[in-house]
């Protein structure tokens, strides 16, 4: 399949720049894949779609405040940094902008959040073949703890802040209200519309939730760049899956349960640890590069709650593989579903409405 061919018109006006003032207000499109029916809901309508016996499936990845500012010594240029990646101990890859001004041997001194020059200071250790930057960080005993003091919320950079927007409180919203596990460096955004409440009601209707862990990096964000998909080449994630939610997975599939997966990273997680064991899950921690696309057979997931993808993202792949598991009609189907959505006004992206396959 061709990239271009998972590309579609989208007004600019339909990326939302902030979310909706409550969460679970956000608006929900439905869809169902054996009759194409499309339904508009709002996401707070999410318990009438689950029966009791079903299980829902959450990432817990909690986001990172991991954009970064400082200034080039001894020249005193400026220079962001996003964090993508830990290795060791202050030891993290970073997306460095200019790239080109922060050669091997580079010293960046760090501002703290309110603008203030901070003890902490980073040495370009390395360059890698798509120009990010590996830091060592220096005046600070564990860069990961601190970030809350240094750095801002990592927004997509199709989210602008302006007079308008600026009063948003990003820290809070751009984060799950169940994340616990840091190391995302962008949020898991079908998990953004659940709250306290939400949840709540769905556990009182007899459906059980369980988290997975995957920290969101590259893997998930970077565009495909490539002609084909099929040349795209996926980075790795780390992941979780612990044994309690495992055994309920399989479980809840043994008696005819179905298991909704929120968002595309718990499919991933699922997904790739069923690939290796016949379907069966076990407790699981590792890298994955799994890239899923039509076709495309799933062997846990039965539905899918997911935000509106950018155009030839492989976040919309994995959706178009999803609306028609083992077939390659799928992005028909999404595409269609998308024209609706862009026809009917949702909001797209990172802060805009829902969908949910069936």
């Amino acid at each position: 399949m061709r990239t271009k061919d998972f590309d579609f018109f989208l007004p600019t006006e339909l990326i939302a720049q902030a979310p909706e003032p409550e969460r679970d207000r956000a608006r929900l499109l439905t869809l169902e894949r054996t009759t194409k029916q499309i339904h508009h809901r709002r996401f707070a309508d999410v318990p009438s779609y689950l029966r009791p016996g079903d299980l829902l499936v959450l990432n817990d990845s909690r986001v990172i405040p991991a954009r970064l500012h400082g200034i080039k010594a001894p020249s005193g240029g400026q220079i962001e940094a996003l964090l993508l990646e830990e290795n060791n101990l202050n030891d993290w890859w970073a997306m460095l902008r200019p790239g080109k001004r922060a050669p091997v041997g580079t010293t960046i001194s760090f501002r703290d959040r309110f603008g203030r020059m901070s003890p902490v200071e980073a040495i370009v250790v390395e360059k890698n073949s798509e120009g990010h930057g590996r830091l060592k960080f220096l005046g600070v005993g564990n860069i990961l703890q601190e970030l809350e003091h240094l750095g801002s919320v990592p927004l997509p950079p199709y989210i602008t802040r302006t007079s308008l927007t600026g009063g948003i409180d990003d820290l809070s919203r751009y984060q799950t209200v169940f994340a616990r596990t840091a190391g995302s460096v962008a949020a898991p955004t079908a998990g953004l519309h659940f709250t306290p409440k939400l949840l709540a009601e769905i556990q009182n209707g007899g459906v059980a939730i369980r988290y997975v862990t995957l920290h969101v990096g590259l893997g998930t964000f970077a565009p495909v760049k490539s002609e084909t998909i099929q040349e795209h080449h996926m980075h790795e994630e780390r992941f979780s899956l612990d044994g309690a939610t495992a055994q309920a997975i399989n479980e809840t599939k043994a008696a005819g349960g179905r298991i909704i997966a929120v968002g595309t990273t718990s499919v991933r997680v699922i997904e790739s640890v069923a690939a290796t064991n016949q379907g069966k899950l076990t407790a699981t921690e590792g890298r994955t590069r799994i890239f899923i696309y039509p076709p495309h057979q799933f062997r846990v997931i039965d539905a899918l709650i997911t935000n509106f993808h950018l155009p030839r993202s492989t976040l919309l792949m994995l959706a178009s593989a999803f609306a028609s598991p083992n077939a390659t009609d799928g992005r028909e189907i999404i595409l269609s579903a998308y024209e609706t959505a862009v026809r009917e006004r949702y909001r797209f992206f990172s802060y805009g409405d829902a969908m949910m396959i069936l």
